[in-house]
């Protein structure tokens, strides 16, 4: 009997130094991700069944091998895919115009960057931001104002109806 594989939903978007695409997978065990110049290959075993999770595309513009990276979290894989053209908008991430039913655009994280200014992207690196957000929620600060805190404008004393 032949092993049955089953795509592993994932969604995408672009940035200007990067590709980032995160696939839906909980529990992934044996991650192989696979980054060729013009093609991305990604294998996994998912859930508590093991469900095998096989994709591979023909990439829309060539990516720096080298250069690009993967992090498991205990909900997905995500994967940088570095440019090997910073710069150059995607408007797909396969090379041929289909649609694969496995993938989605990830317009929460989705950002028309080619309006944005060189200075506000030269002081943003989003594989940091990426790692430093996968990790949790640990920078919120869920404790109230300092006392030594000047008051607010809306404590002051109000006066009293008549």
């Amino acid at each position: 009997m032949a092993e049955v594989r089953h795509p592993a939903t994932a969604k995408w978007y672009d940035r200007r130094d990067a590709v980032f695409i995160e696939f839906c997978v909980a529990d992934s065990k044996d991650v192989k991700v696979n980054f060729d110049k013009i093609k991305f290959g990604f294998s996994c075993l998912g859930g508590t069944d093991n469900v095998k999770h096989e994709n591979e595309m023909d990439l829309f513009d060539a990516i720096d091998e080298n250069e690009s990276k993967h992090k498991c979290t205990g909900r997905s894989v995500l994967c940088y895919l570095r440019k090997a053209q910073p710069g150059k908008p995607w408007p797909r991430l396969t090379k041929d115009k289909v649609k694969l039913s496995w993938l989605s655009v990830d317009f929460s994280n989705w950002r028309d960057w080619e309006d944005d200014s060189d200075e506000e992207m030269v002081n943003s690196n989003p594989l940091s931001d990426l790692m430093n957000n996968m990790g949790g929620e640990e920078d919120l600060d869920l404790e109230g104002p300092d006392d030594d805190e000047s008051a607010d404008s809306d404590d002051e004393k109000m006066p009293d109806l008549e």
